[in-house]
């Protein structure tokens, strides 16, 4: 039974679950307003911790109002601020900049796709790769491929919610920027 409380995670991940409160803490107290889901995610993904053991420890620290849910996620209260400040040091340095990082990845991600919208529709034998730019609130850039696969399709999609800001900025100083071969000749007009 032992296991299944350790499964999941590598070595030099945590499976105390004191180690895994502080953990939370910490993490809370550097990324808030921090969502489940990007913790989860985080921690996961870096197999730091089990899930079980994850959402027990979380649990608790609502429970014992060491952090508190918003409706943008988590927040640390100041008693466990200080279960952070004081206590975060006693975690391998290697585990807290992993988390970090994680956490950091999914946050980007997950404000990348906000603005960078890809979706997949199916038509006939091809798959039509829909990408769109928004801001503030409207829709200003649409671009539509036809992809032979679906794992080309999901490639796509997710580069362009990676790079989408990058693509759009790249293709609008490509199409603005004086070029005289792009000028027709006077005798066309």
């Amino acid at each position: 039974m032992a296991e299944a409380f350790t499964a999941g995670v590598k070595p030099g991940g945590l499976t105390n679950e004191t180690e895994i409160r502080i953990l939370l803490c910490y993490l809370v107290k550097w990324a808030q307003p921090l969502t489940r889901d990007a913790m989860q995610g985080a921690l996961l993904e870096e197999q730091l911790v089990n899930y079980f053991e994850f959402v027990d420890a979380l649990n608790e620290l609502q429970e014992q109002q060491f952090i508190e849910a918003t409706d943008k996620g988590f927040v640390i209260t100041d008693k466990g601020s200080v279960v952070a400040k004081t206590l975060s040091d006693d975690l391998p340095r290697s585990v807290r900049e992993s988390a970090i990082r994680a956490v950091i990845r999914i946050q980007s991600w997950v404000h990348k796709a906000a603005q960078n919208k890809a979706r997949i529709e199916k038509k006939g034998n091809e798959y039509r790769v829909i990408c769109t730019i928004e801001d503030m609130g409207r829709e200003s850039f649409q671009l539509q491929l036809d992809m032979p696969n679906r794992l080309t399709a999901e490639m796509v999609k997710n580069r362009f919610i990676a790079q989408g800001s990058e693509v759009y900025s790249q293709l609008l100083n490509l199409l603005t920027q004086p070029d005289p071969k792009s000028t027709p000749p006077e005798a066309v007009l």
